[in-house]
């Protein structure tokens, strides 16, 4: 399949799954599962129709934009001196204590169930799968029979983890490229490391400080058009990107960054910015979800066995939900609160962006086996959560 064929198809399903988009909200078929679905019909594990390799240029410019704006956009959606008043709450303790339990615990049971994979393999794997991403359960972050706290906290989990791990998951990364060379070694990947950790936040302050600034004082003046407001999004996230990767900082990581401090305090300014980011990143995602149908799945599918199948299960469900539990322990919420939660920590868009970057700067020393679980942990939550998402959210007491 040519990259000209596969944009084709994506916006002949854009365009068809548009038609009937709000009728989505409303049932359990969401955008994931349709694009996910049809991609795996027309690749070679089906019907063989098309054919498109999820190393070419086309998957990781893609994937590289789409992670880009996601982060960018997740980071711009908290103001950074609400921060601390996000952090004291929920959401809070979901990321500062639910988050580590669940990567902890997702490498040791790793550790236990695939003893041969070394600690990186397996730190990567659990690190990948920590990420949540609500817009696989769209009816509940929508639904208004959801309390709005829990809303919002599902929210600002999701926008917030996948910023959170990258770090860690470069380290693993750069360690597996290295062969696990000795952190006290002679190897050059500790310099890398340092300067990607360093330069990328620093980058993404200069950026998202000096970039909103500069924009909200035109908007002030009634210099910028408000269209070209909504364009900024784009430009700030790809230029924070792209200098902090031309210093050797880590491009994804300044994109955060750049929208976690965006200095921006105009609201309306601030939601143009946001509104923009919010249907790119949507259209890119659902790209991606195509390649996952149509490259990973057939790729990977022949690693599946037992004890992978066994693993995606564990985490969408105790890897998920026991550090959850644990991270709401005295905060009054109800069991089934604290259940719904829980599971509504969908493996999605994250998990895939940083499994094609693993591809990406890996390349065929990529770990195969630990990729083929990431997928199907995946593949089992775009279904199992989008046909949950309606019916757990009508449960809740009104």
């Amino acid at each position: 399949m040519h990259d000209h064929q596969a944009l084709v198809l994506t916006a002949v399903l854009i365009l068809i799954y548009g038609l009937f988009s709000k009728l989505s909200e409303r049932s359990p078929i969401s955008g994931p599962m349709v694009f996910v679905s049809v991609g795996v019909l027309v690749s070679s594990f089906a019907l063989d129709m098309f054919e498109l390799h999820v190393e070419t240029e086309l998957v990781k410019f893609v994937a590289e934009l789409t992670l880009v704006l996601i982060l960018f956009v997740d980071g711009s959606l908290i103001k950074l001196n609400k921060l601390g008043d996000v952090l004291r709450g929920i959401p809070g303790r979901l990321l500062l204590i639910g988050l580590p339990i669940t990567s902890i615990l997702g490498t040791l049971l790793a550790l236990v169930m695939f003893p041969d994979w070394g600690i990186w393999s397996v730190a990567m794997l659990a690190l990948v799968l920590s990420p949540t991403d609500a817009a696989l359960g769209q009816a509940v972050v929508k639904s208004e029979k959801v309390p709005e706290n829990i809303r919002k906290s599902v929210s600002i989990e999701s926008g917030l983890n996948d910023g959170m791990v990258l770090p860690p998951i470069l380290v693993c990364i750069a360690a597996l490229a290295s062969g696990g060379a000795d952190f006290t070694g002679e190897g050059q990947w500790i310099k890398y490391i340092t300067l990607q950790l360093t330069l990328g936040p620093l980058f993404g302050l200069l950026v998202g400080q000096f970039g909103g600034r500069v924009i909200e004082y035109a908007a002030s003046r009634n210099w910028m058009d408000p269209i070209f407001q909504q364009l900024s999004s784009f430009a700030l996230a790809i230029l924070a990107f792209a200098i902090a990767e031309l210093f050797h900082g880590n491009g994804f990581i300044a994109a955060f960054v750049a929208g976690l401090t965006l200095g921006v305090k105009s609201n309306d300014v601030r939601h143009r910015i946001q509104e923009f980011g919010e249907a790119q990143g949507q259209l890119l995602s659902l790209f991606v979800f195509l390649i996952l149908g149509l490259t990973a799945i057939p790729l990977f599918s022949p690693y599946w066995n037992t004890m992978t199948v066994i693993y995606a299960i564990l985490s969408l469900t105790l890897i998920r939900m026991l550090p959850v539990f644990l991270s709401l322990w005295g905060t009054g919420l109800d069991t089934y609160s604290k259940i719904f939660i829980g599971w509504f920590g969908p493996r999605g868009i994250a998990s895939i962006l940083y499994l094609l970057i693993i591809i990406g700067e890996l390349g065929e020393n990529a770990p195969k086996e630990v990729l083929s679980v990431i997928v199907l942990t995946v593949l089992f939550s775009v279904f199992a959560h989008g046909f949950s998402a309606v019916g757990m959210s009508a449960k809740f007491k009104q």
